[in-house]
């Protein structure tokens, strides 16, 4: 009987492929809907990955052109009202509402540095919206997938039993593929889960650093502004 038993076993497809395959109709929903997410998250990770190298190099080459002694006047000309650099925009935007702030005579309108410093502050908050663009997909893959792995287990689990219960049998032939097709759900929410909890941590404080550079820059330009508008 138990040289029956481990032939039957030996016969039985254990890799994933033949899992999905004899999963019931629900829980191969539950795998597809997490291998989906699981690609869907590790595109969000490599494209911001991607977005966020990318700001940290623009914001060292602006800092580098910024504070390299040349006036910000020439500075803005070069870069245009509208640039690419996330940093740039910043700068565009205070130097474009300083432009703005001077009366046909010269003189400034009154309230400039707060117009200044409002404006900076809004294109940030575009900025930081901008970058963060996908890490909420993370956030909701990394806390809801486990959950969604579990429930596929335990419906998966409820049907091998089901079926024990109609075969009357509770070899290992009988009860081992439908144990590992439900214990395949949990797997595949925690491989979904682990990557993108780890890097919505690591991401999201990419972002609120590169933010944070742009609200020091930005309270820098201002001071600058403020020691102008006071001579």
């Amino acid at each position: 009987m138990a040289t029956e038993t481990l032939v039957l076993a030996q016969e039985i497809d254990f890799s994933m492929w033949g899992l999905f395959a004899r999963a019931t109709l629900t829980v191969k929903f539950v795998m597809l809907l997490l291998v989906i997410s699981s690609v869907w998250s590790w595109s969000i990770i490599i494209q911001r990955t991607l977005v966020f190298r990318q700001a940290r190099a623009e914001a060292l080459r602006f800092e580098q052109a910024f504070w390299s002694g040349n006036p910000l006047d020439e500075l803005f000309d070069q870069i245009g009202s509208d640039p690419a650099g996330r940093a740039e925009r910043v700068f565009a935007a205070g130097m474009s509402e300083w432009r703005r702030s001077h009366r046909t005579d010269g003189a400034l309108i009154p309230g400039v540095q707060s117009r200044i410093d409002r404006t900076m502050d809004v294109t940030i908050a575009k900025e930081s919206e901008s970058l963060q663009t996908g890490l909420q997909v993370l956030a909701t893959v990394g806390s809801t997938a486990p959950f969604v792995g579990l429930f596929g287990t335990v419906w998966g689990i409820m049907n091998a039993f089901v079926e024990i219960a109609e075969a009357q049998n509770t070899n290992l032939a009988v009860v081992a593929p439908g144990i590992a097709e439900a214990l395949l759900a949990t797997g595949l929410g925690l491989l979904a889960a682990i990557p993108a909890v780890i890097f919505y941590n690591k991401l999201s404080a990419d972002s609120d650093k590169i933010i944070a550079g742009y609200e020091a820059f930005a309270d820098e330009f201002a001071t600058i502004f403020s020691r102008q508008l006071d001579s």
